[in-house]
């Protein structure tokens, strides 16, 4: 069975850090592009950051210059690290795999499996 498993959320005030974690089990996970995506109350889920299988990084210009997304293959593990932290930021984020053709690259899309989401709030 396939399960991404994400960790590291938590409550962050405004210009703080945090690291999300996203664990493969039952896949090998080097093999694929993986991405994170976000969902805030009431609005539509939107790609954050992805890396290829080779390891290219790719985040949208929301969080550009703020997020970097890294992997970590002996661990099965990708990594969100998030830093100058905006109450727009506040989402459930999940990790998914993606469709290689897509990552990197604007509008990139998750393909067969999502995790269950880490709730990120940040907030004064």
């Amino acid at each position: 069975q396939v399960q991404l498993v994400e960790s590291g959320g938590g409550l962050v005030r405004p210009g703080g850090s945090l690291r999300l974690s996203c664990t493969a089990f039952g896949i090998t996970s080097e093999y694929y592009a993986i991405g994170w995506f976000r969902q805030a109350p009431g609005k539509e889920v939107e790609g954050v950051s992805c890396i290829s299988a080779d390891g290219n990084p790719f985040s949208e210009d929301s969080v550009k210059g703020r997020f970097t997304i890294s992997r970590d293959n002996a661990k099965n593990t990708v990594y969100l690290q998030m830093n100058s932290l905006k109450p727009e930021d506040t989402a459930v984020y999940h990790c998914a795999t993606v469709f290689p053709a897509h990552c990197p690259g604007k509008g990139f899309t998750a393909d067969d499996y999502w995790g269950q989401g880490t709730q990120v709030t940040v907030s004064s």
